[in-house]
């Protein structure tokens, strides 16, 4: 059993120990890891445009993307590659709302200039490095 001043040294030794650990992670992340996953340098206009519109029509309180928002309609981090620029575009002005199985998107009225900025935004997200999320389906064989 530890006295009363081991136990004291104990706690501030391990404190400071993992308090060093956990500034050396931070600062390798900010310096290495977000950068190169992100893809920073591709950010342009036009994708901060995208994701302007994606926050002002309030996508995420029915999307969710790289795991945050509401979960009623479909996860959109990897739409680009799994439909295409044609799809997301066509998603997004449908006649009447899209609504394929049952849930109904709201129409939206984007000029062709917000839809290129939204799918601006989409590709960029795609290519983010999500350490493999979201997953891949497993497939029945």
């Amino acid at each position: 059993m530890l006295s009363k001043r081991q136990a004291k040294i104990f706690f501030l030794g391990g404190t400071i120990f993992f308090a060093v650990i956990f500034l050396a992670l931070s600062v390798d992340s900010l310096l290495n890891g977000i950068p190169k996953n992100t893809n920073a340098h591709l950010l342009t206009e036009q994708v901060a445009r995208g994701k302007y519109l994606w926050e002002r029509n309030n996508c995420m309180g029915c999307h969710t993307i790289m795991g945050e928002g509401a979960y009623y309609a479909p996860e959109l981090t990897r739409v680009y590659s799994r439909r295409g620029p044609d799809y997301i575009r066509t998603v997004l002005n449908f006649e009447g709302g899209w609504g394929p199985r049952g849930r109904k998107m709201v129409q939206y009225n984007f000029s062709d200039n917000e839809k290129e900025d939204i799918v601006a935004f989409f590709e960029w997200v795609n290519k983010m490095d999500l350490n493999g999320f979201p997953a891949d389906p497993p497939l029945k064989q």
